[in-house]
């Protein structure tokens, strides 16, 4: 893999690629690579979600440079240019596309887009189950359900009341989301218990709301092990969310109510079904033992500064200029203070899709 320092005589090749990435993520309005009429019956795939999922809709909203990652070193991997995902280059929703052979799904807010029936994707960096999570900064799982109702409406009006629902009926459902709420001061000031449970219920009322409109398959992940992303390992002055260990509680106590959740639910919605991505075991493995995967440092971030590149300073725009980028992030388990790598997220997909995820893209 290039290092990111070897930038010389990479122009007219990077201007190549960002027109095939270009056009790779409106394939879905045009026929720029051949997509038109693509697979009469594939399943449309719908994303909902915080920054592990968003592919760039915190672009086109007005917020903090905190809550976006639309400039370099941000996409050089895969892309060759930023596209707002907070990594170097593609993440879980773009393996998984690939894997059931769809386009790339597009960001809702993209401007221009029309087509949804492929799927499209809502989440956005920040985000959290409860609206109080970066409130004003983001894009909550409140309002990506209100985007969803809008798409829904416009895919009725366009292919007609049946179709419309045998679209999504036969489409997959795609969440990551908590951790934000995990993060934040709330979490510190109220028991662990009923907070987890309102995180819990509000994304069982998600489900729900997705199942009336036709929905029956869901892919879900546990949270990561959210103390240990790099950031964490760096005493923040002025820090008023959870510590470390409280983050831990609170993530095991979420993984294991959504299991509960999710094995009820199973019983009481009838052809409701669902894969989960074991995010937490995979990604804790990788941060232990990186040489077992591949890597050659699991606990520092490639891009960023401080302690273990802790502080998120990746890019320079977050209101400090200077930053540390490594020399080949594929060796690097983290691409920033609190995102993993590409290479973490391809692993991530593959075991994910071949455990079973799979089986739900199977018309």
């Amino acid at each position: 893999m290039q290092s990111y320092t070897e930038h010389a005589g990479m122009a007219s090749f990077r201007f190549q690629i960002y027109i095939l990435a270009f056009c790779a993520g409106f394939v879905i309005q045009s026929r720029c690579n051949g997509h038109s009429g693509l697979q009469k019956k594939h399943v449309a795939l719908f994303i909902f979600g915080d920054s592990l999922y968003d592919p760039g809709n915190n672009n086109y909203i007005n917020t903090t440079k905190d809550f976006q990652a639309n400039w370099l070193p941000y996409g050089e991997t895969f892309f060759r240019y930023p596209t707002g995902r907070f990594s170097d280059g593609r993440l879980i929703p773009d393996f998984i596309a690939e894997y059931a052979k769809l386009p790339i799904i597009p960001a809702y807010l993209q401007p221009g887009l029309k087509d949804y029936t492929y799927g499209v994707n809502f989440a956005s960096g920040g985000a959290g189950a409860l609206v109080e999570s970066h409130q004003g900064f983001v894009i909550d799982l409140k309002t990506q359900r209100s985007q969803f109702k809008k798409v829904e409406k416009q895919l009725r009006q366009k292919l007609g009341k049946v179709e419309a629902y045998t679209l999504l009926s036969k489409a997959v459902y795609l969440i990551s989301i908590g951790g934000n709420d995990y993060f934040s001061p709330l979490a510190t000031s109220t028991g662990h218990e009923e907070y987890v449970g309102w995180v819990i219920g509000n994304l069982t009322s998600w489900i729900e709301d997705v199942y009336k409109k036709g929905g029956r398959k869901f892919g879900f992940s546990s949270l990561a092990p959210l103390a240990s992303v790099p950031n964490m390992r760096v005493i923040q002055p002025g820090n008023t969310g959870p510590s470390g260990e409280e983050v831990t509680a609170l993530v095991k106590l979420h993984n294991r109510l959504l299991s509960k959740v999710l094995t009820k639910l199973k019983k009481e919605l009838e052809g409701f079904k669902y894969s989960k991505l074991n995010l937490y075991t995979y990604a804790k493995e990788r941060v232990n033992y990186p040489s077992k995967y591949g890597f050659k440092e699991g606990k520092t971030a490639c891009c960023g500064s401080g302690p273990y590149g802790g502080i998120y300073t990746c890019g320079g725009k977050r209101g400090v200029t200077g930053y540390k980028l490594c020399g080949n992030v594929t060796e690097y388990v983290f691409f920033d203070s609190f995102h993993p790598t590409e290479r973490v997220y391809q692993q991530m997909s593959k075991l994910w899709w071949r455990h079973n995820l799979k089986e739900l893209f199977e018309v």
